[in-house]
């Protein structure tokens, strides 16, 4: 019997099944489209996704199908303007990863095949009846037939325009900013530019963003100014594509053949409650906000990876605590809120048109950013590696004296460790010195939800639960294990 059943495939349904099916959850996956995405979307992946691509088992696929990506360049009035690099932040993945959605599904969709899991496509779901028992969905194929289906679970991972959302009914609030934008995916010749390295351009008419997607082929966005009238603005062409280049760029790059050439206006939209019973949402169904720092996909795919491994205990019925899908939409909605935020003002600040709040504003980068502890700060938040839960209501006790990461955490994977929850069960670990026993007695008490052996202590000493996605869930005192064993006894 199919416990799950998710609506749509794009990145965040394809790693919601395939995380669903990793840890033995039966799942079905179906999409409307006859295929995958041909078009590049989204570009990036960042160091946590890939993280979690690598506590997967599928990272490596991704790396060698992406090029990456070093830093990020500011270039203001002709004059550069401050660097961003990435190679310092602390991850084994100290890199973006420039690779198109189209590539991303690709690898995705294969690493779900061979868990066993084929994206049925051209099947929509036309209609679902949610109650407290389940799902009862009802699925339509192009021939017009029907299939009725019963589930424990349904998730939305369909997009801005969710079925799923529309018929739980819930309010997508949010705004239409009035700006017009311009995309074109073309080859471009004469950049001086690093080809590791983004570039955005502050101009005196407008921004200009230059994202690598592999050797000579770049992503072109810039702001076409405000918006006239409520009629969508034709697609540009390629004239006005190198015009662009000419007027805001760094002179001397030619443009020529065009992949993908599109407008687009930024919507900036979000749910209050990921949640509805048996009902959940992920990724644009739930959240949609400006490209600025290209947190969209990953914000969408870190939704499926919190929520995939407490769906799959509740399942498994190892944990009956209904604090734990609770607090999915409690953990994934503030970081929604904070993407939405942070986007939005880096888009202000890219699209300002007055020429003196232009001028304070590129004095106060030049300052700001010339500081090495702002530059990291920023590093660490576009590779989300800063994404945390400190309010989650599954944030157990927290011991002062070991030290961070604290509740709510992440914990940085270890070299020669294998990341925890990488296994075919969302088991947590325990890190800490078992100089007595008590860490093992405890392993084996609770086999259902730990790891079987107590790993290394970290070198603040005292005693960590670490969840299936490397969060921190616990900290205590050296040698407070029944603190430990109370959390634990709290999830079953």
């Amino acid at each position: 019997m199919t416990q799950v059943l998710v609506a749509g495939a794009g990145p965040v349904g394809l790693t919601m099944a395939a995380e669903l099916a990793r840890y033995g959850v039966a799942v079905r996956i179906l999409d409307r489209n006859a295929a995958r995405t041909d078009k590049s979307k989204a570009l990036v992946v960042w160091p946590r996704t890939l993280e979690l691509l690598d506590r997967a088992g599928c990272a490596g696929n991704f790396l060698g199908s992406g090029m990456r990506l070093n830093g990020a360049r500011i270039v203001a009035g002709g004059r550069p303007l401050a660097r961003i690099g990435f190679g310092e932040v602390a991850s084994p993945f100290p890199h973006g990863l420039m690779i198109p959605q189209s590539e991303t599904e690709r690898l995705l969709e294969d690493h779900l095949a061979g868990l066993g899991v084929r994206v049925e496509r051209e099947t929509e779901l036309a209609a679902f009846d949610a109650d407290a028992k389940g799902v009862v969905a009802t699925l339509r194929r192009p021939n017009g037939d029907e299939e009725t289906l019963e589930v424990d679970w349904l998730i939305g991972c369909d997009g801005a325009h969710s079925t799923v959302r529309h018929a739980l009914g819930l309010d997508f609030g949010g705004d239409t900013l009035m700006t017009d934008w311009i995309l074109a995916d073309v080859h471009l010749d004469g950049l001086g530019v690093p080809p590791d390295e983004l570039a955005i351009y502050w101009h005196a008419e407008g921004i200009l963003v230059l994202f690598p997607i592999s050797s000579g082929r770049y992503r072109v966005i810039a702001d076409a100014g405000v918006v006239q009238g409520d009629a969508r603005r034709p697609d540009p062409a390629l004239a006005e594509v190198q015009a662009v280049l000419d007027r805001r760029g760094p002179g001397g790059v030619a443009v020529r053949d065009p992949v993908w050439l599109s407008s687009f206006r930024i919507n900036e939209r979000k749910v209050k409650d990921y949640r509805a019973g048996r009902v959940f949402l992920a990724g644009d169904a739930a959240h949609v906000h400006s490209p600025a720092g290209g947190q969209g996909m990953n914000t969408g795919m870190q939704d499926a990876f919190n929520l995939a491994w407490k769906l799959a205990l509740a399942c498994h019925g190892t944990a009956r605590a209904p604090v734990l899908l609770d607090s999915y939409s409690a953990e994934r909605s503030a970081v929604g809120d904070e993407v939405l935020r942070d986007a939005g003002r880096m888009t202000e600040i890219a699209i300002l048109r007055n020429p003196v709040l232009q001028a304070l504003r590129n004095a106060a980068a030049r300052v700001v950013l010339g500081l090495g502890p702002v530059r990291h700060g920023m590093a660490e938040a576009l590779s989300e590696l800063s994404v945390g839960y400190p309010q989650s209501p599954l944030n157990g006790p927290a011991a002062r004296h070991p030290g961070p990461p604290a509740p709510g955490e992440r914990m940085q994977p270890r070299a020669g460790e294998a990341p925890v929850g990488a296994g075919p069960r969302p088991l947590f670990a325990l890190f800490g010195e078992d100089a007595d026993g008590q860490g093992a007695a405890l392993c084996a008490r609770h086999a259902a939800l730990l790891e079987p052996l107590v790993r290394p202590a970290l070198p603040g000493g005292g005693i960590r639960l670490v969840r299936p996605d490397g969060y921190v869930a616990a900290v205590a005192d050296a040698g407070d294990w029944p603190a430990v064993a109370g959390y634990l006894a709290g999830l079953a």
